[in-house]
């Protein structure tokens, strides 16, 4: 069963936090979560799942910045949420799919328990011009049977800031991070001058 906008509400400061809230996004089975001004690009030819790969830092400035086909943005909600009790789910705004952009590739289900920022996967089928503040998703929330075990992975869970995968914590030792790769520069930033 799916809360409702006026049920998300009743619940907040309960099972549900939402750091900041405004009530003009709140949805009649929803809540719209807004963009913050940052992504991150990786850095590598070939992404690796058993080692960190290099990311990069882009601004996304008041007048809005255009989205690359074929290239993964990473982003992050401006808003903190914490669930307890329920299970959240993130889905991008109509709205936004439309323009072709999808907000999360793949990972749309959270966990019971989840406290942080919602990390974006988000990648464009043509260009397309996006601005921080701009609600970009929504949040929504199921109800959940049986004993309950809250999520508490120390890949993402508290996180205060965009997440790049951290698979490799799962996959592989620490000494195997050292191998350095060619770098991939997406036309958003300016290359180190000794590339």
């Amino acid at each position: 069963m799916i809360l409702s906008g006026p049920e998300i509400k009743a619940q907040l400061g309960k099972n549900i936090i939402i750091e900041p809230f405004d009530e003009s996004r709140l949805n009649p089975n929803s809540y719209n979560l807004t963009l913050h001004d940052e992504l991150l690009v990786y850095e590598e030819v070939v992404l690796d799942m058993r080692r960190p790969n290099r990311t990069r830092r882009i601004k996304i400035p008041p007048e809005g910045l255009v989205l690359t086909p074929n290239q993964l943005y990473l982003g992050r909600t401006v808003e903190r949420t914490e669930t307890y009790n329920l299970v959240p789910m993130i889905e991008g705004r109509s709205s936004v799919g439309r323009l072709g952009l999808f907000v999360h590739v793949t990972a749309g289900f959270g966990d019971v328990g989840f406290r942080g920022y919602w990390t974006l996967e988000m990648f464009a089928i043509q260009p397309v011009r996006i601005y921080p503040g701009v609600a970009i998703c929504q949040i929504f929330y199921h109800d959940i049977r049986g004993q309950i075990v809250e999520y508490s992975s120390d890949k993402y869970q508290n996180n205060t800031d965009i997440q790049p995968s951290l698979l490799y914590k799962e996959l592989s030792p620490r000494s195997a991070w050292q191998i350095q790769q060619p770098l991939l520069f997406t036309g958003q930033e300016n290359p180190p001058e000794n590339a």
